[in-house]
């Protein structure tokens, strides 16, 4: 029989290791044991590479080893998603997703990847909505007044947006079949074109996000009429939403999230979610999202799952009303 003294340590022993919790499985590394890469579908010095680097930053200290931006442009994020896909589902190759993800699954015929099942989301990190602009110089002071001219005289009025396929060009579309109108969609290779072609008058109304339009905003060139978003912005609260000007359910917002490769251990995700969090609720980091125009929206991982599937079905219903062309 054991001894009164040893069925104390015993018990001590397991009242201790129940206050611990569980520790790492034997032979298995603390994670990130490594770097940790972060794999996103755009070049440098854009607002979505200038958002990355800024949380990457903050995230590596708080998980203790470096996170490195990756730029891997490319058509509907494919080349990003195979680079991410392609590594270990271990945590230390993250993935960033966007609402151009939501996009190519309806866009393109042969997407190679499903963002449903072949990623694990992680959290949301921010959200950004798109304005519409006109040059300070045009007659129009809102979009109501631009939708009026449009069925006046449909077909006459220029829009313009970056390239087809873009969450700009597809709220265009979006603003045609829900407001019932007509305009010539006009297509520029970058944001900075599309801003050029404003200023001069070549184009009537300008679609794009915040930080595209700011500058001339405040130099008093260019007049922005509505957001995009279902309400106002909370940076320019005098800004009405294209709802409150008339056009019953229009939406269009962007964002970006943090996804791991589908098979990644649970308790990694849990982690990543849980410093990510931290990350988007310091008071700086989000000072410096919201000079970009970025809001921080962190969420669970089934939150963004919920919403990764709803942010889908709602471009594809854009693509199939407006009959844009599957790639």
């Amino acid at each position: 029989m054991r001894s009164k003294a040893s069925i104390l340590r015993a018990a001590a022993l397991a009242a201790a290791v129940a206050i611990a919790g569980p520790g790492p499985v034997r032979g298995q590394a603390a994670y990130p044991s490594q770097p940790v890469r972060l794999i996103i579908p755009f070049g440098a010095g854009g607002v979505a590479d200038t958002t990355s680097r800024l949380v990457a930053d903050s995230l590596g200290d708080k998980l203790g080893q470096r996170v490195v931006v990756e730029n891997n442009p490319g058509g509907g994020g494919i080349a990003a998603a195979r680079a991410a896909l392609s590594a270990p589902a271990d945590g230390h190759t993250l993935a960033l997703l966007t609402n151009g993800t939501s996009i190519s699954v309806s866009l393109f015929k042969n997407l190679t990847f499903n963002p449903l099942t072949d990623f694990a989301p992680v959290t949301k990190i921010g959200t950004f909505e798109f304005f519409f602009a006109t040059n300070a110089n045009a007659p129009y002071r809102s979009l109501a007044d631009v939708i009026q001219v449009a069925r006046e005289k449909p077909g006459k009025l220029n829009v313009g947006t970056v390239t087809a396929g873009s969450t700009q060009h597809l709220s265009a579309m979006m603003l045609k079949s829900t407001a019932a109108i007509d305009f010539q969609w006009v297509s520029f290779r970058t944001s900075p074109d599309v801003l050029i072609a404003l200023l001069r008058g070549d184009i009537d109304l300008a679609i794009d996000a915040y930080a595209a339009f700011r500058a001339n905003v405040d130099d008093g060139k260019l007049r922005l009429l509505a957001t995009s978003a279902p309400t106002r912005s909370p940076l320019l609260q005098d800004i009405q939403t294209a709802k409150e000007a008339g056009v019953r359910d229009f939406e269009a917002t962007a964002w970006n999230g943090l996804f791991v490769k589908s098979g990644t251990p649970e308790a990694i995700v849990t982690q990543l979610n849980k410093v990510m969090v931290e990350v988007l609720a310091d008071k700086d980091i989000q000072r410096r999202l919201q000079e970009m125009g970025i809001v921080a929206d962190p969420t669970s991982p089934d939150d963004l799952t919920t919403f990764l599937k709803t942010d889908i079905a709602k471009w594809a219903d854009v693509i199939a009303r407006n009959k844009i062309e599957q790639r």
